[in-house]
């Protein structure tokens, strides 16, 4: 791992022992970009890599030749309009209305370690030896504006972090309306364009097209990344799959408006973006003051997707998650909301903990309705104390029984959220986002808070804060629920309206920062509508987030795998619910219900008292299992190994460090008849290792690592030909999991 920089030519060299990362500093002094891949070879001099010549209807930079021009110059952090008119990473509103800027190279510091963000999540480092950083230091001499560029190669994962900072050192006050995280100049078009996009209920459904020449893009302008696309795209190359084959991942550490794009100019050149979406964007840069982008991180495979996919894995899980519970086990938990919705009391919330604990759950949480005035979603949001009609001895009370019975006690709350028949509002109208004047939308008769206010941020605080203070709390479930619109701050003068939705996503990291830091041991679960804002900015602050609101095994196949492109399966939380599904109305077995969602932070979504004696004992034996080998889970390497967007069959695994633990779950959707005989080729295992296979707790055989991989793992079920006597038959939403130990 290092950085090397060649003074002679002005070229920058960051390497691993697996990945290059090339770039120099062009003749107009602005950076170029050379080479981003497998690692190269060392060498004095890169700069054929810098292929310029006249081409007709361009424009040149010097006066005196017809050759260098920024059109045809692949570039680190471009501009429009000084000869290039592809669409730009920054663009500054000067004073006099102009646009044109010119960053030049100035200075570079490299040291080891990395930095962090002035509030923001970005990954980090626990020694200063496990990544080399480079920051670039650019200036516009007219603007007296300094622009930092900041990468972090790591040591151990073909990984790169990069963001820019913004500097004004002059005396006039600029308007930033475009700064991206990165840009990434690409020489040819030779890839497939994936994204993982969706709505309410089917997030993160993987998307697939070739780049074509134009703009290629996904983003979000409702002030979260959102359920509809997240903030993670790939480019691969066609021929490449999940185990081989030359792949990219770009990741926006972030949790509102982004953009990710990919244009493609005509001469096949791809510029790859990402940052916060500049749809409605702008920062005043007063004399004196910086701005910072948040974080990107580009990963780089010639391995195929799931190298690629296990990289972020590992990154996220270990150097962007942090505190207490990065490590440390995930409690089984049960959440009344599905059980009970608003229609409950403490005497039933003590039953249905009572019998989770019969069964094994470790944590009981407490969801909606049990605040102030709330007995239906049109009232009580930003009111943040216990309506002891329900809970007669309050949150307090409540935490000190449920611990009594062995269990630990979580809390929902939707903390950015007021509705108008609150106390709150009735106080502080001009408290919620709207723009004078202006009808006021509602979303489920909620308004969203004014976030980007400090004295907002600092109210909510402080409720929280003392229920957190008085009771014994050790999770909180944060919800979402509505987008913002109408967007406008009563606190910032009109220079600064542009400011807001990213003001209101540093308040809401401000929140969490707080609240992490007074009660380090909650554990925080992020949600918004389930998986709205699934994105890695909230993985800083909270190790998992709820993946989605539905809870069908079927469809949540198709979500965890999407998810699984770029979260680890610590991230996912997943549980267990009620049929007919609640979403989809599907009745699924309670086995395959289960299977699905031990891949991930486990637990119920119902009454535990409503299911057989029978149900009873498979849940019991769920629990089991996953406690058993939920280290395993969150903590493997995880293989995707049949799609189910491609076919009737789902299949994943996780392995262990060692090699000599594994667990494979295999997923039927609809049963077939009269099939042919099935194998299923493992990953990831030792070739020389023997591996006993076991399923539900039954000996099945003993194979050696090289067979599963090679010839594969028997899959065949009994749609294969008629059914024997006595064998169960299959049916439809059929699963297995089958563990494997190695002598």
């Amino acid at each position: 791992m290092g950085i090397m920089f060649n003074e002679k030519t002005g070229e920058f060299h960051l390497y691993n022992g697996s990945i290059s990362y090339i770039m120099k500093i062009l003749r107009n002094g602005q950076m170029g970009q050379l080479y981003f891949g497998k690692q190269v070879a060392k060498r004095e001099d890169y700069e054929y890599l810098v292929e310029n010549r006249y081409r007709p209807v361009s424009a040149y930079v010097f006066d005196d030749e017809y050759s260098f021009s920024l059109e045809h110059l692949k570039q680190e952090y471009p501009s429009y309009g000084t000869t290039d008119f592809r669409m730009p990473a920054l663009e500054i509103v000067q004073e006099n209305g102009s646009k044109i800027t010119d960053f030049k190279y100035v200075s570079h510091k490299i040291y080891k370690g990395k930095p962090g963000l002035k509030g923001l999540p970005a990954t980090y480092v626990e020694s200063e030896d496990e990544a080399d950083t480079l920051e670039l230091t650019l200036r516009d001499e007219l603007l007296r504006v300094d622009m930092t560029l900041l990468y972090t190669i790591f040591g151990h994962e073909n990984a790169i972090a990069r963001s820019a900072r913004f500097e004004n050192r002059g005396g006039e006050t600029y308007q930033i309306t475009r700064a991206m995280s990165l840009c990434l100049d690409l020489p040819d078009d030779e890839y497939e364009w994936i994204q993982f996009s969706g709505a309410w209920g089917r997030e993160r459904h993987v998307k697939t097209r070739m780049l074509q020449q134009g703009i290629q893009s996904v983003g979000s302008a409702r002030g979260a990344s959102g359920h509809f696309h997240n903030p993670f795209v790939m480019l691969k190359r066609p021929t490449a799959d999940e185990f081989q084959g030359e792949v990219m991942g770009f990741s926006l550490i972030y949790s509102g408006n982004f953009l990710a794009q990919a244009e493609v100019d005509t001469f096949k050149v791809t510029r790859m973006m990402m940052g916060i979406n500049p749809f409605g964007f702008s920062w005043c840069l007063k004399p004196g003051e910086e701005f910072q982008t948040p974080e990107a991180v580009m990963v780089y495979s010639a391995e195929g997707m799931n190298a690629m996919s296990q990289v972020f894995h590992r990154l996220y899980r270990t150097r962007l998650a942090r505190g207490y519970w990065r490590d440390r086990e995930r409690p089984v938990l049960l959440n009344n909301w599905e059980a009970t919705y608003f229609d409950f009391t403490e005497e039933k919330l003590l039953k249905i903990a009572r019998n989770a604990k019969e069964d094994g759950v470790e944590l009981f949480v407490l969801d909606d309705g049990w605040f102030s005035t709330r007995c239906t979603e049109t009232s009580g949001l930003g009111d943040w104390w216990a309506n002891t009609d329900r809970l007669p001895d309050g949150i307090k009370g409540l935490s000190e029984k449920i611990e009594a019975l062995g269990l630990k006690f979580g809390l929902w709350f939707e903390l950015e959220m007021a509705n108008k028949d609150s106390e709150l509002y009735r106080n502080h109208p001009d408290w919620i986002i709207h723009t004078p004047g202006r009808h006021e939308s509602h979303g489920r008769k909620q308004y969203v808070l004014d976030f980007s206010r400090k004295e907002v941020v600092d109210y909510i605080y402080d409720m929280v804060a003392k229920i957190l203070s008085e009771s014994k709390i050790s999770y909180i479930k944060w919800d979402m629920n509505r987008n913002i619109t109408e967007c406008f701050s009563q606190g910032y003068g009109p220079e600064r309206q542009g400011e807001i939705f990213h003001r209101y996503i540093l308040g809401l990291y401000d929140l969490y920062n707080r609240l992490n830091t007074a009660f380090p041991q909650v554990l925080f679960e992020s949600c918004a509508s389930g998986g709205g804002r699934f994105d890695p900015g909230l993985l800083y602050y909270a190790p998992q987030c709820w993946t989605s609101d539905d809870t069908d095994a079927g469809e949540r196949q198709k979500i965890q795998y999407g998810t699984s492109y770029a979260y680890p399966v610590s991230s996912m939380g997943a549980h267990v619910s009620i049929t007919p599904n609640h979403q989809v109305n599907r009745m699924t077995p309670l086995k395959t219900r289960g299977n699905v969602a031990m891949f991930g932070a486990f637990g119920y979504e119902l009454d535990l008292a409503r299911l057989t004696d029978e149900e009873r004992g498979i849940v019991r034996e769920q629990i089991r299992f996953v406690k058993k080998y939920r280290r395993l889970i969150h903590t493997g390497t995880f293989y995707r190994l049949l799609s189910p967007f491609e076919g009737n069959f789902t299949a994943w695994m996780v392995v262990a460090e060692d090699k000599k633990q594994a667990i494979v779950g295999y997923f039927k959707m609809l049963n077939d008849v009269n099939r042919e005989f099935r194998r299923l080729r493992l990953q990831g295992l030792d070739e020389e290792f023997l591996y006993h296979m076991e399923e539900d707790s039954e000996d099945i055989g003993a194979f050696y690592g090289s067979e599963l991989m090679h010839i594969g793992m028997v899959t065949t079920d009994m749609s294969a030909g008629e059914v024997p006597a006595g064998k169960e038959p299959c049916c439809d939403f059929w699963s297995r999991v089958v563990v494997l130990n190695a002598e």
